[in-house]
């Protein structure tokens, strides 16, 4: 049976519910309306009178709708309506009490800077806050609505807009300081995670000086842009091609204010395929807000506090590639071509990095490897490559890990896919079926899991009694915790695959999650 709740925040009273022993408080505003005059300009503050009702997720920022959405996708996709008043949170907590101070965990979902929400089945929180913290998850301005470099454009009017989507992110931590103890949270003691774009999302936030302060941890999962972020030029030049298809000028900027939102999202794919392909609708370094990529060294020092978790699935690529199950089947002619075309080198290249693939992997097909090359070029060298600046440039202590747990569904074709660790964080994984199937031993992994994100937000220690120890990162052994079967700790997991990598680790821009890289084929 669901109970009614009132909480009294610093906007205004909130109405939430409780329903077997956790409160739920959705969709509240933590700034106002994007929409109208305030598009492209920095959150406003928010406030109501009288007592609002938090019973329902809020709306998602404008974007693109999937194609289709099958089984692996439907657990993390909000199903909420598109619209620019976005700005909106989810708190879930076993208790109201202020005196409770405990941990606080924030959820940035993925989808690249282009897609997403934090509505989503498998994001749900409660699992998570019967532990004893408190859970929020968000939604925040993406794609041109919260990245699309104006600059000086109209006397700097917008000169935030590049960036406009990670200061919502800073709003949201802002309104978390000020007001999470009302449910039972300790504003001293907050994590940030986030899983693909959400990851990349921690990692800016971690390069950014309005932020410092306002979490005290951070969990990247399978984040590939995280190294490297747009920079003012490659901004600029989206910009021209955007306002190009909209047949504006620069000194035409403010008629952007009266377009609707979807002939905006329009325009944006058009300039997009007028460019080549080339996305950079995401953040900026504008020396500003962003000074500095992330895990820079300047950056470092900004986070040099913060204790980090980072990993990736050992599968990651083949999620998309499932949309496209030829791929799996190439010949070894047809993976030479694709993964020189996809990593950007020589067919030659190509050639050999397969082939020490194939060493390591003997029963693997030429699709196989190119998918795992594709996906460790994508993933896995982004994430060791921010551990190691991390640790090389004197931040706090890293712990990484690798998920190799092999999902049973579509007949094993995906093995560990990009996403598979969100529902074992969560503890969702009853919730997310269609990508973990239904057998028992997801339970083990999922106590596992959740208890090293759970360990980790109290103390900055993800280690505790069902795993074997898990020391912090060094680039000497590269101890990696390697969540399987049988949870195990790997020296330097896969090291000739991480090593014959190497010549071709050029963080660029990855491409968001909703382009279909199986096309990539030639």
């Amino acid at each position: 049976m669901n109970q009614t709740h009132i909480v009294e925040t610093s906007s205004g009273k909130l109405r939430g519910s409780l329903q077997q022993g956790v409160y739920s408080f959705k969709g509240i505003p933590y700034g106002a309306d994007t929409g109208g005059a305030n598009r492209f300009k920095s959150a406003k503050p928010f406030v109501w009178t009288g007592v609002r009702d938090a019973l329902a997720f809020g709306p998602r920022a404008p974007q693109f709708e999937p194609p289709s959405c099958s089984p692996l996708h439907t657990w993390v996709r909000d199903p909420a309506p598109t619209a620019e008043n976005c700005l909106v949170l989810n708190v879930f907590t076993s208790t109201l009490e202020q005196s409770a101070r405990r941990p606080v965990l924030i959820y940035l979902h993925g989808g690249g800077f282009v897609v997403g929400a934090g509505g989503a089945p498998g994001l749900d929180g409660r699992n998570m806050a019967r532990r004893d913290v408190v859970v929020l998850t968000l939604n925040h301005r993406l794609n041109l609505f919260g990245f699309l470099q104006l600059g000086d454009i109209d006397g700097g009017r917008y000169a935030e807009a590049s960036n406009a989507g990670m200061l919502d992110l800073v709003a949201a931590l802002e309104w978390v300081r000020v007001n999470i103890d009302r449910f039972g949270g300790d504003p001293a003691n907050v994590t940030i995670f986030g899983q693909s774009g959400g990851g990349s999302k921690v990692a800016v936030l971690m390069a950014m000086p309005r932020a410092r302060g306002l979490f005290h941890k951070a969990i990247i999962q399978s984040a590939s842009s995280l190294l490297r972020l747009a920079t003012l030029e490659e901004a600029e030049r989206n910009t021209d091609f955007f306002l190009r298809t909209l047949g504006l000028k620069h000194s035409q900027v403010r008629h952007l204010l009266n377009f609707p939102a979807e002939i905006l999202l329009k325009a944006q794919a058009a300039a997009v395929q007028a460019a080549g392909q080339v996305d950079n609708c995401r953040p900026v370094v504008d020396g500003h807000v962003v000074p500095s990529q992330p895990f820079d060294a300047a950056a470092v020092r900004l986070s040099a506090h913060v204790p980090l978790i980072a990993g990736w699935c050992e599968n990651e690529q083949r999620l998309e590639f499932a949309a496209n199950p030829g791929v799996f089947q190439c010949s070894a002619q047809e993976a030479v071509a694709a993964t020189a075309h996809a990593l950007d080198i020589s067919d030659p290249e190509a050639k050999v990095l397969l082939a020490e693939y194939a060493i390591g992997r003997p029963r693997d097909k030429p699709g196989d490897l190119y998918a795992q090359a594709f996906g460790d070029h994508r993933f896995r060298r982004s994430v060791t490559g921010a551990a190691e600046r991390q640790i090389a440039w004197g931040g706090a202590p890293v712990y990484v890990y690798l998920l190799s747990w092999k999902t049973p569904v579509q007949n094993g074709l995906l093995r560990a896919p990009h996403t598979l660790c969100i529902p074992f964080a969560f503890g969702n994984v009853d919730l997310a079926t269609g990508i973990t199937g239904s057998g028992g031993d997801r339970y083990r992994l999922q106590d596992e899991v959740s208890g090293a994100w759970l360990a980790f937000a109290r103390t900055g220690d993800p280690n505790h009694a069902k795993l074997p120890h898990w020391p912090r990162y060094d680039i000497v052994e590269r101890p990696t915790l390697v969540f399987d079967v049988q949870t195990r700790l790997v020296p330097d997991p896969w090291r000739a695959e991480r090593i014959a990598l190497e010549p071709f680790a050029r963080y660029e821009p990855a491409v968001h999650e909703g382009r279909l890289l199986a096309s990539r084929m030639r």
